[in-house]
């Protein structure tokens, strides 16, 4: 007769009932809402959400609705992450750079649908939560950079996309230049309270601006966002 460990047992139902969660998810908060990019669908049902939330709201992880993690910092609400990625319109082998690696979720996110993965945080104590819930998600192939955003990162440009996860007051210069031919920029741009979210396309030298409506993050810091108070 087999035994099976009792921790064993419960961490297996748990690990089904996220998985369950998760499912839904993607289901109802993503898919029917228009969201069709089956490489985002599948990595939006792959990577567990609920590693990427602290420990005291892992029963919220699933909700349609951004949550805190500490630091002035918050995780995206699941669709916004959704529809943010599916506006890059990336495919597998493609480097995309994001701004404002917060709790990782959104690089292991953008990691499981087999991109390239270049994140910049400014906060070294957000980017050791983020190394953290990566690790646990099994999750390694993302280059993490602590800097300053908002000037890009040179050393790996040209990026198919650019993702921006803050609020910037305008679009950054230097994400522009470091944008590839065709490339694709998503960035919230506002005031400190509410933005549009915008999606850059580049094309032959030439820059195409379409709004995607109104958003909510916490302020993009640095040498061409807003300053810190």
């Amino acid at each position: 007769m087999l035994l099976i460990n009792q921790d064993f047992s419960t961490y297996m139902r748990e690990e089904q009932s996220m998985w369950n969660e998760r499912n839904l998810m993607v289901q109802y908060q993503i898919k029917n809402r228009g969201i069709s990019d089956p490489l985002v669908l599948a990595a939006m049902l792959a990577v567990p959400r609920h590693l990427f939330v602290p420990p005291d709201l892992v029963h919220l992880a699933y909700e349609d609705r951004p949550l805190p993690i500490g630091f002035d910092q918050t995780i995206s609400q699941p669709y916004i992450v959704a529809q943010m990625t599916a506006l890059l319109k990336l495919k597998e082998g493609d480097t995309v750079l994001e701004i404002g690696t917060g709790s990782g979720y959104q690089a292991a996110v953008l990691a499981a649908m087999g991109v390239n993965v270049i994140s910049i945080e400014r906060k070294p104590e957000v980017m050791e939560i983020a190394k953290e819930n990566l690790k646990r998600a099994g999750i390694f192939k993302i280059n993490l950079i602590i800097s300053d955003g908002t000037t890009g990162y040179e050393p790996g440009a040209p990026y198919q996309g650019i993702i921006v996860t803050a609020s910037a007051p305008s679009i950054p210069k230097s994400l522009i230049d470091q944008l590839d031919d065709n490339g694709r920029l998503v960035i919230p741009v506002g005031d400190r309270y509410i933005q549009e979210l915008l999606l850059i396309k580049k094309e032959g030298g030439n820059l195409y601006k379409t709004m995607y409506g109104a958003v909510r993050f916490v302020p993009l810091i640095g040498e061409e966002g807003w300053k810190d108070k």
